[in-house]
């Protein structure tokens, strides 16, 4: 089946019991059991809820994946993923990760003994020359937040396997409709389902794919021993976002090209970060490695005094963190999303603009971006 069928029909089949072409929200904790241990696959809502089950199934599927975890937030996800790790072990991370994964290495992991080196990400070199011997994962993410840096995922897996490294890939900004990083080798896929897997900013969640069959049965322990799991009501709504995933995603493309056009002739714009554009240092990679190049715009503006502004007239592109819904978001990274590592050798520009584009009309769009930026 292609994409667009998986995303509406796996793991979605009627409702044996009642008919009902939608998966329910089976809003329960419990399950009543025969007798002690004698069950129908569900006995805590922790450990498995059938909702869950089912956004798990559509989600592996679309990314070529034999297993997924459904969790509570990205962060979530993240945290969980970590935890195959021990003190004294070591993560290359790449130098431009969303604030809030840096925030978890250097303030929460590094007390515990966790080792990790930041390196630029889309040079292979300098991702070999951060190799020790006690390095057990390589983290990154392609395309990168905010700067949208392009990773060769075929060139990462080749250095991990020959490391004996777990490669993890974010794959927030991509989805599996643009990049499958498990089919480029990755060994973990972790995503925000919070973004454009729902797509409607009306969910928190996350998601880890793998196709390790050592690796899920670890994490699955881990999540039920942690508990960072999704309500059954999270999990229906990211599920209902994926069916609609290929058909928002086209639109998030074709608007992101039309504006990058009217960014880069304007004259108040000094540079756009997208990896559609022929100048970008990673268009080559991410022509081959992704069908398209995405909904996320980057571009800075000559002060931060000027972005501030920008940031603050606009109508349609409302004044928001997060990304990937259906509505147009417009943030100041320095003083939003990345806040946290303002003060770190890895803080972004200050003059730095992040857009969200979302499916509206490209015109409409356009045109507040023009009246903002006059």
């Amino acid at each position: 089946m292609k994409f667009e069928t998986r995303a509406i029909h796996v793991g979605q089949e009627p409702d044996p019991a009642t008919g009902a072409a939608i998966v329910p929200i089976y809003q329960t904790s419990t399950y009543v059991q025969e007798e002690p241990g004698k069950h129908k696959g569900f006995e805590y809502s922790r450990t498995s809820n059938p909702t869950r089950v089912a956004l798990e199934a559509a989600l592996a599927s679309l990314e070529d994946a034999n297993h997924c975890l459904a969790f509570a937030s990205g962060m979530a996800a993240e945290d969980t993923i970590v935890r195959l790790l021990k003190p004294g072990d070591h993560v290359i991370l790449g130098d431009d990760v969303y604030g809030g994964t840096r925030r978890l290495f250097e303030k929460v992991l590094a007390p515990f003994g966790l080792e990790f080196t930041s390196v630029d990400m889309s040079s292979l070199d300098e991702v070999k020359g951060a190799l020790k011997p006690e390095t057990r994962m390589i983290w990154v993410e392609t395309p990168t937040n905010p700067y949208l840096r392009i990773a060769d995922i075929s060139g990462l897996a080749e250095i991990s396997k020959q490391a004996g490294a777990l490669l993890v890939a974010d794959n927030t900004f991509a989805t599996p409709y643009l990049q499958r990083p498990l089919s480029l080798g990755a060994d973990l896929v972790v995503h925000s389902t919070t973004k454009y897997l729902g797509g409607h900013s009306d969910v928190v969640g996350g998601a880890a794919c793998t196709n390790n069959d050592e690796v899920a049965e670890r994490l699955f322990f881990l999540r039920n021993a942690i508990g960072g799991v999704p309500g059954p009501f999270d999990s229906w709504l990211v599920l209902r976002g994926l069916k609609t995933l290929a058909v928002r995603m086209r639109a998030h493309c074709e608007n992101a090209r039309r504006i990058v056009e009217f960014l880069t002739e304007h004259p108040s714009v000094s540079k756009v970060w997208y990896p559609g554009l022929e100048d970008h240092p990673g268009h080559a990679t991410a022509a081959r490695q992704m069908d398209d190049f995405g909904g996320m715009v980057s571009f800075e503006v000559a002060s931060k005094e000027e972005a501030l502004g920008v940031v603050s007239k606009t109508k349609l592109f409302f004044l928001a963190e997060s990304l990937g819904g259906v509505e147009s978001l417009i943030e100041h990274p320095g003083e939003m999303t990345h806040a946290s590592i303002a003060e770190s050798p890895f803080a972004v520009s200050e003059n730095l603009i992040r857009l969200s584009v979302g499916i509206e009309h490209a015109d409409d769009l356009i045109d507040d971006l023009k009246s903002a930026l006059s």
